[in-house]
């Protein structure tokens, strides 16, 4: 296990518990105390824990883990979902992109399509995203039109918050918005950890004829601090194949249509 997957391992047992042991940590990780030592200092280091005599605390009841600690997480489900959800794009349109690892395997996707990097005949992609990543990805891979909101970077997620990309994302039009969320449920409707990504999503929502929310099973019926959008403004959920037949039925009796990935 490397260093990363440690500290998304760690936050979670802190997620879970609150409090946690070195020696417990340890045990449950399967790797030297020592090891443990450090990892908690470092983690403290970016305040994302409170280092205590023998173990830590949580510093909040859920963590918003920068994007590059993130990318091993569930990445196998992730590369299927975005394969899934690229699928739905046509040539010609307007996509809307916002931050995250499995947007990430959408955008990869995307790039990797020829019918939608021709130029000259209409064809071509236009994608609109507040994710500086997300735009990388795609400027280096592909010929599509890219468009970037601006604002201030969070460099959690890479996303660009606040009201200078909110004006651009109000004069424009989007085919279909493509949306990552760290949350979905069919009372809560989509959410996010974080109130200023969560207010430029619901933005891109505003301004999509069509809204795909992206998401693996691990994400399905929780809930986070900002809704983005209720559940009837969602028409697709792409997830993975481990989604419960339950929590799908609940979607699909919304109204939701369901993609299993």
């Amino acid at each position: 296990m490397d260093r990363y997957a440690r500290w998304n391992a760690l936050l979670e047992l802190l997620a879970e518990s609150g409090r946690v042991s070195v020696e417990d940590a340890a045990a449950r990780l399967d790797v030297s105390q020592a090891t443990i030592r450090r990892d908690f200092d470092q983690l403290a280091q970016q305040q994302m824990i409170t280092r205590t005599r023998g173990g830590a605390v949580a510093n909040g009841v859920s963590y918003d883990l920068p994007l590059r600690y993130k990318s091993a997480k569930h990445s196998a489900e992730k590369q299927r979902i975005g394969e899934a959800a690229a699928g739905l794009v046509t040539p010609g349109t307007v996509v809307g992109l916002n931050g995250g690892t499995t947007v990430t395997e959408v955008a990869r996707a995307l790039a990797v399509r020829p019918d939608l990097n021709a130029g000259g005949d209409g064809s071509q992609l236009t994608v609109v995203t507040n994710a500086l990543n997300i735009a990388n990805e795609l400027l280096v891979r592909s010929r599509m039109k890219i468009v970037v909101a601006g604002g201030v970077v969070r460099p959690q997620s890479f996303e660009v918050v606040g009201p200078l990309g909110g004006a651009l994302l109000k004069e424009v039009t989007l085919d279909i918005v493509l949306l990552g969320v760290d949350a979905v449920d069919v009372e809560l409707g989509a959410a996010s950890h974080h109130e200023g990504e969560a207010a430029m999503n619901s933005l891109m929502v505003a301004r999509a004829k069509r809204v795909v929310v992206i998401a693996d099973s691990s994400k399905l019926g929780g809930h986070a601090f900002a809704r983005i959008c209720p559940i009837t403004k969602i028409e697709t959920l792409v997830t993975d194949s481990g989604a419960p037949d339950d929590v799908v039925a609940r979607f699909r009796e919304a109204g939701v249509h369901v993609v299993r990935a």
